[in-house]
């Protein structure tokens, strides 16, 4: 159900003039200068055709994360421009329901399109692919340069950026002290390690506590050999969207590390991700690797504060590997449906990319960090959390984001994850080889692309 947030800012007088060439109305006499009864009247009329506000539609959905922060950079917005004549109008949906009406629209000849419109990174590049005329680009008026240079290299095609970047998926090791502890490693035991250290890190652990290392949905692990491939800089296609999924290196690698942890017996596989968030909270596993996110779900269990730390993601062995990645994440999008862009444009740069004290507050209220590179001197950065033992998480995460390779998405990230996801399971079983795995996987994606 549509849930829509009318925010009406106080409204500030404007010239005639500038109301004629910003908004459209049609030429009258103002008669200001004039004087007696039939002055004033003109007067009322003409400071109430100043008054019309122009309407700002974003498009979001889920109204605890990216609804609430968008809400709230609304509420920003007016205590920095009090003046401003503006409405914006938050219409909250599904995502599914989102991307259906936003085809549609770009399909039509960009009609019935919102003025602001979240999308996933791995959804973008389809749609500046096909339908970039209907989004607007922002190089003149944002510095790009105060984000994460992969978040802009997401937005960005045909050497024009297109949005605002927003939230980060950039991952974390989160562990739990104790366990490890029980098992003889300190927290420098486990900060920019191998995969493989990691495994062997696992089954000490399990032989000195009885824990699994580490747990994943058992039926998926796209999220993990994605985050694998990241941290390489690699992606299932190039840097000019043609597959390479049957010739990468940094895939095969991916792969066969899932398999020598899953052979290890150093996962505990659930069967989706509810399971996998109760594993968290009863204490069955000691590690989940995910993006920052996950700290909600880690502090529903209020008897583990203190128990749990964060370290950074284990690398792989392929030399571009680094001990940070990417799991998700989305940005915010100017589509150019005809109306002037000025208020548009201020408002996101007075909000995204000005204000440290709104990324502060979206952190602490929806758990979203930003990739605004000065956000991570808000006061909320630098917080200790008693939950992690009194670490700066969220400082940990904002050191390792600038970090995060950058890599081309592509067009079709879903249907890619489900055709290596199938091969992989195929490769664990037993049944083909790491490079059958590659081949089919590749095989199985043109065929359902084409």
């Amino acid at each position: 159900m549509k849930k829509r947030l009318g925010l009406l800012l106080a409204t500030g007088m404007l010239s005639f003039s500038m109301i004629l060439a910003g908004c459209g109305n049609s030429s009258k006499e103002s008669g200001a200068n004039g004087a007696g009864g039939a002055s004033g009247a003109a007067e009322t009329n003409d400071e109430a055709a100043t008054e019309e506000t122009q309407k700002i539609t974003v498009w979001a959905w889920d109204d605890n994360f990216n609804v609430a922060v968008m809400k709230t950079a609304a509420e920003y917005y007016k205590k920095l421009n009090p003046d401003a004549n503006v409405e914006i109008e938050v219409i909250s949906n599904s995502k599914e329901d989102i991307y259906k009406k936003l085809q549609t629209g770009l399909a039509s000849g960009g009609k019935s399109l919102p003025d602001i419109c979240l999308i996933e990174d791995y959804s973008i590049y389809q749609y500046l692919n096909s339908y970039s005329k209907y989004f607007y680009p922002l190089n003149d008026d944002v510095d790009y340069s105060q984000f994460s240079p992969y978040k802009v290299e997401v937005m960005t095609y045909n050497d024009k950026a297109y949005g605002i970047p927003f939230d980060a998926g950039v991952t974390g090791l989160f562990y739990r002290a104790d366990y490890l502890e029980q098992a003889g490693f300190t927290a420098a035991d486990l900060e920019d390690i191998t995969w493989d250290r990691f495994i062997e890190i696992g089954k000490q652990v399990e032989e000195q506590t009885g824990v699994k290392m580490t747990v994943a949905n058992g039926t998926n692990y796209s999220s993990l050999f994605r985050t694998m491939m990241q941290s390489a800089g690699a992606w299932y296609c190039d840097s000019n969207g043609e597959l390479t999924i049957t010739n990468n290196e940094v895939l095969k690698e991916s792969l066969e590390t899932i398999k020598k942890m899953r052979d290890a017996g150093i996962i505990l596989e659930c069967a989706d991700d509810s399971t996998l968030a109760g594993a968290i909270n009863d204490g069955t596993t000691a590690s989940v690797i995910n993006a920052a996110w996950r700290v909600s779900t880690i502090k529903a269990e209020p008897e583990q504060s203190g128990k749990w730390a964060v370290a950074s993601t284990p690398r792989l062995n392929n030399a571009n590997s680094v001990n940070a990645s990417n799991t998700g994440g989305s940005s915010w999008y100017v589509l150019d449906n005809g109306q002037d862009k000025g208020a548009i444009v201020d408002f996101l740069k007075a909000v995204y990319a000005g204000d440290i004290d709104f990324y502060s507050d979206i952190l602490v209220n929806q758990g979203a960090v930003g990739t605004y590179l000065p956000a991570q001197e808000g006061k909320a950065y630098q917080t200790e959390d008693e939950f992690f033992g009194g670490q700066k998480v969220f400082a940990e995460f904002a050191s390792w984001l600038p970090e995060v390779p950058s890599v081309m998405y592509g067009k079709n990230v879903p249907e890619s994850n489900t055709a290596v996801n199938t091969a992989l399971f195929s490769y664990l079983q037993g049944d083909i080889t790491v490079e059958e795995a590659l081949t089919q996987a590749e095989d199985q994606l043109k065929n359902q692309i084409q």
